[in-house]
């Protein structure tokens, strides 16, 4: 393979891994179901190389299982499961909310997190709950990432994107999110000031109250799998 192809082959990758993803997402890929590799490509219009290279990734991202010979399989999961996810990504984001108020960060450091605030006030103003959803996710990327370790970032992706999924098929059960967007403005107003023992804790709080809302959506609709 020279260098163009090896280029392209990577480029397909991460078009099937983007397209894929949005389809689990959107349960266009329903948890538990099985799909052949060579399914998914003609669902696709792709070779098979990039889609089972693809799957492998997702299969890194807990997302799914990877069978020899039976293609992949849309891991399911459990509202047990996603109360240990929620529990685990809970300390590793408000971890990530004390290290960056301990940074000293700019208005300019801070400028992705402000915007995403904005971004979910107006989403909530025009009852786009999708949008707030894209918002919400924008910012706690952005809080990770200004942790200024690339170890909470990498574990916490993989974490959020099972949380992802749940969040996407409860977005419309859920309350109007109006709370969780001042306790993102706490978590942000904590950080500038650089007090991080109330960024920890605000964080946490917010975590703790989206867990118990998401595990009732789930109890109340009796979803035993997402």
């Amino acid at each position: 393979m020279n260098k163009s192809d090896a280029i392209t082959s990577g480029s397909n990758t991460a078009i099937a891994v983007a397209k894929l993803r949005k389809m689990i997402f959107a349960g266009e890929l329903g948890a538990g179901t099985d799909h052949l590799e060579s399914e998914l490509a003609d669902r696709l219009g792709m070779s098979r190389t990039p889609i089972r290279e693809a799957l492998l990734r997702l299969e890194a991202q807990g997302l799914v299982e990877v069978r020899p010979r039976k293609g992949a399989r849309i891991k399911p999961l459990s509202p047990t499961d996603m109360a240990e996810i929620y529990d685990i990504l809970t300390e590793l984001e408000s971890l990530a909310a004390a290290k960056a108020a301990a940074r000293n960060l700019s208005d300019a450091d801070l400028s992705t997190l402000t915007m995403a605030i904005r971004d979910m006030e107006s989403a909530l103003n025009n009852n786009d709950r999708e949008a707030w959803a894209a918002a919400d996710d924008t910012f706690h990327l952005a809080l990770t990432e200004l942790s200024g370790s690339a170890r909470i970032v990498q574990i916490s992706a993989m974490l959020a994107d099972q949380v992802r999924r749940a969040r996407m098929v409860t977005l419309h059960m859920r309350p109007t999110p109006t709370k969780s967007n001042d306790d993102h403005s706490q978590v942000l107003d904590a950080i500038r000031r650089g007090d991080a023992d109330a960024a920890r804790t605000i964080h946490r709080a917010h975590r703790l109250a989206a867990k118990d809302i998401l595990l009732d959506l789930l109890q109340r609709h009796r979803l035993s799998s997402i």
